[in-house]
């Protein structure tokens, strides 16, 4: 059954248009709580759910907030309000406190004109689809507040952090640290500004530079973090850096930059946590990619006897063949990197100190571990479409997709996919030739440009 608001990646847009209101906002806090609370769990006596609140750092976060908690408690649910956290975090505080969820106001990498909410189950993990479709079908259905014995209570989670950070430091093995390592963290002014420094400063570095740490509710992945990592590369070379860390508005992207300013993707850091696992005898299974993952990194794990699947774009999918196969490693190309051994759900801080773990392991740098790897040229292009149009239906790009398919032939593939957070069409080249999938990324991209009338 399709859903109406939730995306691949909860409910997203832009603030002040449907469905990112106040007033839809504060529905869908009583839909969710009213779906908690009708759940087989409550029947044990005295017992009310429990979820947890965490926001990014927009400014839009705070009403957010607000219309969030006001709808939870009109259904009888007791609330833990975090304050600005990472979505990770959400994740591992929802389990570590025992609550029956936990919800994330954010838009991840976007601007802060854009915000979002994010839902993750008693599990840690993203809600399942029968549980979106439950939360929907009380969307349509009027608030019915619950008597004033019976309504929710709200307290303040004041050593949120504190308890993420302890997390954090706990995923790096002892007696391993970071001593003689001059570290750049780009925090991008979201969600980690107050976090990551503090865990790689902890684990022993020499020397913590931090930047995109001065949120002001407007400059969340503004020209920095794992989006745009050119403050990060120009930071690395200013200081005389080992390498830097790049990480989004809510912490759950990761890029890396190393001495030179060169940048290391997602992809790339997947390649690095599983060969050292395999290296030191402890992977276990394969590796999940995306129909995203270059090419390169696909052969090479062929070439290093690590199975490798693809799944759909989106972390929730890549987390869903993890589960199916009782994997480990998976991860896309944007940073999205889940080590299920970990945590439950992506983690840019957690898969930063994973990829450091096997840089200190094996004494090599970044360009060391990965010089085998040599990745295919890719050109992604987002081409802002209205919603009605179908791409699969339309004939006059089927020829010329087919037409480009059969001048790459085995040097290149061709990926088209719709967003599953905003109204773009993707349109992904890769091959051998740079100048061949630069020409077919930008005449497919033109023949959707024809219907961006709205």
């Amino acid at each position: 059954m399709t859903k109406k608001y939730f995306g691949t990646d909860g409910i997203r847009g832009r603030v002040g248009k449907g469905p990112i209101t106040p007033q839809f906002i504060m529905h869908l806090g009583y839909a969710a709580g009213k779906a908690l609370v009708d759940a087989d769990w409550h029947l044990m006596e005295g017992k009310r759910p429990t979820v947890v609140i965490g926001k990014d750092t927009r400014v839009s976060g705070y009403m957010f907030e607000s219309a969030l908690e006001a709808g939870l408690c009109a259904a009888g649910v007791d609330v833990f309000l975090s304050g600005p956290m990472p979505t990770p975090a959400i994740a591992y505080l929802i389990r570590a406190l025992r609550l029956q969820a936990g919800i994330v106001i954010s838009a991840s990498h976007n601007t802060f004109e854009d915000n979002g909410v994010k839902f993750f189950s008693a599990e840690g993990t993203k809600l399942p689809d029968d549980m979106e479709h439950k939360i929907e079908a009380e969307l349509d259905k009027p608030i019915e507040t619950k008597p004033s014995a019976q309504l929710g209570k709200v307290r303040r989670l004041r050593d949120a952090d504190a308890r993420y950070i302890e997390f954090c430091k706990s995923t790096f093995p002892y007696p391993l640290d970071l001593h003689g390592l001059r570290i750049v963290v780009d925090s991008a002014h979201g969600a980690t500004y107050h976090i990551a420094r503090h865990v790689m400063h902890e684990l022993g570095a020499d020397e913590v530079i931090a930047i995109g740490v001065d949120p002001d509710g407007l400059n969340i992945n503004h020209e920095c973090g794992a989006t745009h990592c050119a403050a990060l590369q120009y930071a690395v070379k200013q200081h005389g850096a080992n390498l830097g860390i790049a990480l989004d508005g809510d912490g759950d992207r990761l890029m890396m930059v190393d001495e030179t300013g060169k940048i290391y993707d997602g992809d790339q850091l997947v390649y690095i946590i599983a060969k050292h696992r395999q290296m030191r005898k402890v992977l276990s299974g394969g590796v999940v990619g995306t129909l995203m993952t270059n090419l390169a990194i696909e052969n090479h794990f062929k070439k290093c006897k690590i199975p490798f699947l693809r799944a759909n774009v989106g972390d929730r999918y890549v987390l869903e063949l993890l589960q199916e196969k009782n994997w480990q490693i998976g991860g896309e190309g944007s940073g999205h990197i889940i080590c299920r051994d970990k945590h439950t759900t992506g983690d840019g801080i957690i898969s930063a100190l994973q990829v450091l773990y096997a840089l200190r392991d094996s004494q090599k740098t970044l360009a060391e571990f990965t010089q085998e790897v040599v990745l295919y040229p890719q050109r992604l292009i987002n081409v802002k479409v209205p919603p009605s149009y179908q791409w699969n239906s339309d004939n006059e790009l089927k020829e010329l997709v087919k037409e480009a398919e059969s001048e790459l032939k085995n040097s290149g593939r061709i990926l088209i996919r719709s967003s599953g957070t905003e109204p773009l069409i993707r349109v992904m080249v890769e091959g051998e030739s740079e100048s061949r999938i630069n020409f077919w990324a930008e005449h497919i991209a033109e023949t959707i440009k024809k219907h961006q009338q709205y």
